[in-house]
């Protein structure tokens, strides 16, 4: 039914303005969702990209944690190990100046969405700081063999246990590397390793849920920009059938009729149907017009070529835009006339008349404007077909140099204008006078281009 609709409405005609109305409005409305998708897309990535920095981010406050923790461990080992005051220095420095611990848990408590990794964070946080105790204890031990050693403010207030107190310094060490050498104390470790695996857990599933949630998103995405496109080069593809088959078409195959002196056909676009009747009544006025012409009054009688009177008529009813002008001189003509006589004069220029139109097609016209001078007039031509005038001179002079009919050989001169030149009409025989006299001055039988 639609496809019924549609081969109708393109018998009756299509308007153009509407046509490329419709186009504009479809190109607009395809560029739009195009620059939305594509809007889309760059935002889709650009939350991708942001939810991986975020994934990351939430990676080292994890990792943060435990590095803090093992090195806070390293140093309180080696501390008790070799009572070296830097490592204790060090130990508090991470602790209360550095903080990566406690930098870390507040930094997630940023993200709302990994409140679930948050939790175990703040486990493994909880598991480290108890650990502390421990260490600070093993600390304490250590410097309580060093007398005059001063005590951290932070384990000023720490004392060590009473069976503890009468132990010897060897003993008091031993104690200390029991406490943060132990089992005990690495299975507290483990403690704050797991947590911190628990939140990287976490946080991968997090990101896992918002990765796949964005890949669905892309895809979606991907799939209407392939839609968009099909969309739009179907476009393209509606727009080039239907600027072919309403508009160039039509103009070709007008040009040919043109060319073949034919009326038009009333097919394309309103417009071009328009202008196809338009010229088709001129066409048919103009061949009305040449039809109606009174022979004798338009004719030579001699040659049967048009005479000065039709001449001037085709002067202002051709398109001389289209058409090559060629004046025709025949050569030494007074000469066979006065050895000859006027009767083998006239059967001469009877005979430069019927080779011209032997050689012209029978849409172009010949006229004989003056004893023996002639006027062709070649029309639906373009400035570029010199080369097929110059071959249909040399023959037209081949076929008057044979004698075989009885009359004495003779050969003319052409002198040849475009009218696409030209722009006064009554000019024309002026330009074409002076590329005759070209062709006189480089010795006859030829033809010059003005």
């Amino acid at each position: 039914m639609i496809t019924k609709l549609i081969k109708r409405r393109l018998r009756r005609g299509i308007s153009l303005k509407r046509l490329n109305l419709c186009l504009i409005v479809l190109a607009t409305g395809v560029s739009a969702l195009m620059i939305y998708s594509t809007y889309s897309l760059s935002s889709s990535f650009s939350g991708l990209s942001r939810s991986i920095i975020e994934h990351r981010v939430l990676e080292d406050d994890a990792k943060s944690l435990m590095e803090a923790s093992d090195f806070l461990t390293e140093n309180v080992q080696r501390y008790v190990i070799t009572g070296d005051s830097r490592f204790i220095h060090n130990y508090l420095s991470e602790a209360f100046d550095s903080r990566r611990r406690e930098k870390a848990v507040d930094h997630m408590a940023d993200f709302p969405a990994a409140a679930e990794a948050l939790v175990q964070l703040r486990k493994a946080m909880s598991a480290s700081k108890k650990l502390m105790d421990q260490e600070y204890y093993a600390m304490l031990l250590i410097l309580s063999t060093k007398p005059g050693e001063p005590v951290p403010e932070v384990m000023e207030k720490m004392v060590l246990k009473e069976e503890d107190r009468g132990l010897s310094a060897s003993e008091k060490r031993r104690l200390a590397e029991i406490n943060v050498f132990s089992e005990d104390y690495y299975r507290q470790k483990e403690i704050i390793r797991q947590g911190m695996s628990e939140s990287l857990y976490e946080i991968h599933q997090i990101f896992d849920r918002v990765e796949r949630k964005s890949a669905d998103s892309h895809f979606a995405e991907i799939s209407r920009e392939r839609w968009i496109i099909f969309i739009q080069v179907s476009g393209i593809f509606v727009m080039i059938f239907l600027t072919s088959h309403l508009g160039i078409n039509p103009v070709l195959r007008a040009a040919a009729k043109i060319r073949a002196n034919s009326p038009l056909q009333e097919t394309g676009a309103k417009e071009f149907r328009f202008l196809a009747r338009a010229y088709n009544q001129m066409y048919h006025r103009f061949r009305n017009s040449l039809e109606n012409l009174n022979y004798k009054a338009s004719h030579d009688e001699l040659t049967g070529a048009y005479n000065r009177s039709g001449y001037d008529l085709l002067l202002s009813a051709i398109d001389l835009k289209t058409t090559y002008v060629l004046l025709v001189d025949a050569d030494n003509f007074k000469t066979i006339n006065d050895t000859c006589g006027h009767d083998t004069g006239d059967r001469v220029l009877k005979k430069i008349v019927k080779t011209l139109s032997a050689n012209f097609r029978s849409d172009d016209y010949i006229c004989r404007i003056g004893g023996d001078e002639f006027v062709v007039f070649m029309v639906h031509t373009d400035i570029g077909m010199q080369q097929l005038v110059e071959t249909k001179a040399a023959r037209i002079n081949r076929m008057l140099g044979d004698t075989s009919d009885g009359l004495p050989p003779i050969s003319v001169s052409i002198g040849v204008t475009h009218g696409s030149a030209i722009s006064d009409p009554k000019a024309i025989i002026r330009y074409a006078d002076q590329a005759l006299y070209e062709t006189k001055r480089n010795g006859k039988k030829g033809v010059s281009f003005s």
